[in-house]
């Protein structure tokens, strides 16, 4: 279960067994307005508040009845090895139901709240009915070598007579011959009624070159797990020197092997020096530790022992030491993480399942704090740091600084993040030196992850119909870090190309002209009567959208919260019974009109 949980409540009836849960897992209440007193979080829509939740990933507990939660998500399940837990519980506390990701952490959640509030676990799943095990969900430590078998393992373990264990026992599981369950560190045959189980109880340690080849490693470490005679699923972390964080050799390996990637400072591994094998002042003089692949390994399991000492290769190093109990918690620091996402123009709905998700994760939130509020309930208990408008070099250098640091961090804007917002930001300061103002070369070192986000461009294209229908481009009337003469240029160059124009930041308090100097520029080559969108405050409550006409355009109906859209020569207004709706015709007119005179044409034959 990657995320905690949060326990969903409903109504006052529920509230002393949302609130029993809570206490007993360590868990936020997130109630319904007006319907619940005591909450952590509140919440005006049950079926939206509960999609965002499951769409990010998080497990929901639902003191409530199953079909609201069931009609919640529905649109949303994709596989039951993706799927977060979902469980239900009654008003009364007498009954938890695992809904979904029962091999995911649902099983055990209900079990865990049964014996917290003494409520019956309604299991369902049929190995834990009939056997009181999951096969595809091995205890924490172990990793299921071919996991495409267990459905067909647990069938015949069901309509068979037991298993024959092989190893140290796992499971408690009656004995036969229906299927094979084999615990062993070393490479093994599986296959349909044959499960292989990995402890994962060796740590690898890795060092390379700068820009090492991944297969070079790779064959390395292939050579080092043959010469233990070891599975790669007993493998539990790839670890390394902090310096070689961003290594695509260090990165692909551990996504190969599906362990975490964790650093180490020379510091840290040159207090593994004297367990090492083979240390090495060459190494010390470069990076200030003797060994690096088997330091890093090293401290990684600090019971262990070396397994295989330092191979190396031409640009590789590795090394394996052996826990003696499967490792379940890393050692070092994670690489860092920063992830730059756009949330949309604020509502909910129009926010990515990835941007949810990527928010979910992280451990702090860094942006305006208007946008880090809009996130609602995926913000609650996470660490946030506000920064005011005008503060975006400072919050852009604190969100590189605080991944270097190894944590999980999301840099939240508004819109799409590489449109008008922070992404070009971020990568500028990744890209300047030392004596360029840049940031630390930890921060460089930190993984990037952007995501899309919906734009006030597309947002308001979509709320008008179709105003992108052909060629468009955006400007930005901002001369704050913009020359005014640049943007004059672009302004006379979109008109002449009859581009439908996006106009962000179209005025400020103290900048009213160039708005006004963009609609007659546009006017020298458009005609007055060009539709023009004004879109205000997108996807919130206060929405409010209103079509004028070019020549009518007032600086004073714009503020900083308002898209402006200018449509081509060719953009018009579908009169509808509803209202306007704004469209550019892309040349199927003339398609149309073709058939059309072709069909005339025909008849008069």
């Amino acid at each position: 279960m990657a995320l905690d949980p949060i326990v969903l409540c409903l109504n006052r009836a529920g509230e002393p067994t949302a609130h029993l849960i809570a206490q007993a897992l360590g868990a936020p209440v997130h109630g319904r307005e007006t319907r619940v007193d005591q909450a952590d979080v509140f919440f005006a829509n049950a079926l939206d508040h509960i999609r965002t939740l499951f769409a990010a990933g998080t497990p929901v507990i639902g003191v409530c009845a199953s079909g609201i939660l069931i009609r919640a998500v529905a649109p949303l399940l994709v596989d039951k090895s993706i799927d977060p837990p979902l469980l239900s519980v009654s008003d009364d506390g007498a009954i938890v139901i695992p809904l979904l990701g029962g091999h995911r952490g649902a099983n055990r959640l209900a079990a865990t709240i049964g014996d917290a509030i003494g409520a019956t676990a309604a299991v369902t799943t049929a190995g834990d009915v009939a056997l009181g095990v999951a096969l595809d969900a091995p205890p924490m430590g172990y990793r299921l070598a071919n996991p495409e078998d267990a459905k067909t393992a647990m069938a015949a373990l069901l309509s068979g007579d037991g298993a024959t264990c092989l190893g140290a026992p796992l499971f408690d599981l009656p004995k036969g011959t229906a299927a094979t369950i084999e615990v062993t560190e070393k490479p093994a045959e599986t296959g349909p009624e044959r499960l292989v189980y990995h402890p994962q109880t060796f740590a690898l340690g890795v060092g390379c070159a700068r820009d090492a080849d991944p297969a070079e490693l790779w064959d390395n470490v292939q050579a080092a797990m043959a010469e233990a005679d070891i599975a790669p699923g007993a493998i539990a972390s790839v670890n390394t020197l902090d310096l070689k964080a961003d290594e695509p050799a260090m990165n692909q390996l551990a996504a190969r092997l599906g362990v975490p990637l964790r650093v180490y400072s020379a510091a840290e591994l040159e207090a593994e020096a004297p367990r090492l094998a083979n240390p090495s002042d060459v190494v010390f003089a470069e990076v200030g530790c003797h060994g690096v692949s088997e330091g890093a390994a090293l401290a990684a399991a600090p019971d262990g022992a070396l397994a295989v000492a330092k191979r190396k290769t031409a640009n590789t190093t590795c090394a394996l030491v052996r826990n003696p109990v499967p490792i379940t918690e890393h050692a070092g620091r994670s690489r860092g993480r920063l992830s730059i996402v756009g949330i949309g123009p604020g509502q909910a709905t129009w926010r990515t399942p990835e941007v949810s998700k990527l928010v979910a994760d992280a451990e702090e939130l860094v942006g305006y704090g208007l946008y880090i509020d809009l996130l609602g309930p995926l913000g609650y208990g996470k660490a946030r740091s506000d920064f005011p408008l005008g503060g975006e070099e400072a919050r852009c250098r604190y969100a590189l600084e605080k991944a270097a640091e190894g944590r999980n961090v999301a840099l939240v804007c508004s819109g799409d993040a590489g449109i008008y917002a922070m992404g070009a930001l971020v990568f500028e300061l990744l890209d300047r030196g030392a004596d360029e103002l840049g940031v630390s070369d930890a921060a460089k070192r930190v993984d990037i992850v952007c995501s899309p986000g919906v734009s006030a461009l597309q947002g308001a294209a979509a709320r008008a119909g179709a105003p992108l229908g052909h060629d468009f481009c955006a400007i930005s009337l901002s001369d704050l870090l913009t020359p005014r003469e640049d943007i004059i240029k672009r302004l006379h160059a979109a008109a002449e190309g009859d581009f439908v124009i996006a106009f962000y930041n179209p005025v400020s308090q103290r900048r009213r002209t160039l708005l006004a100097e963009a609609r007659d520029i546009l006017l020298q080559h458009r005609p007055p009567e060009t539709p023009v969108m004004l879109a205000s405050s997108l996807g919130r409550p206060e929405e409010y959208i209103r079509y004028r006409r070019l020549d009518a355009l007032e600086v004073d109906e714009v503020d900083m919260l308002t898209v402006v859209l200018i449509g081509s020569s060719h953009s018009k207004l579908a009169h509808l019974g509803e209202g306007p709706r704004m469209y550019t015709p892309r040349g199927y007119a003339r398609k149309i009109d073709g058939d059309l005179a072709q069909a005339a044409k025909e008849g008069q034959g």
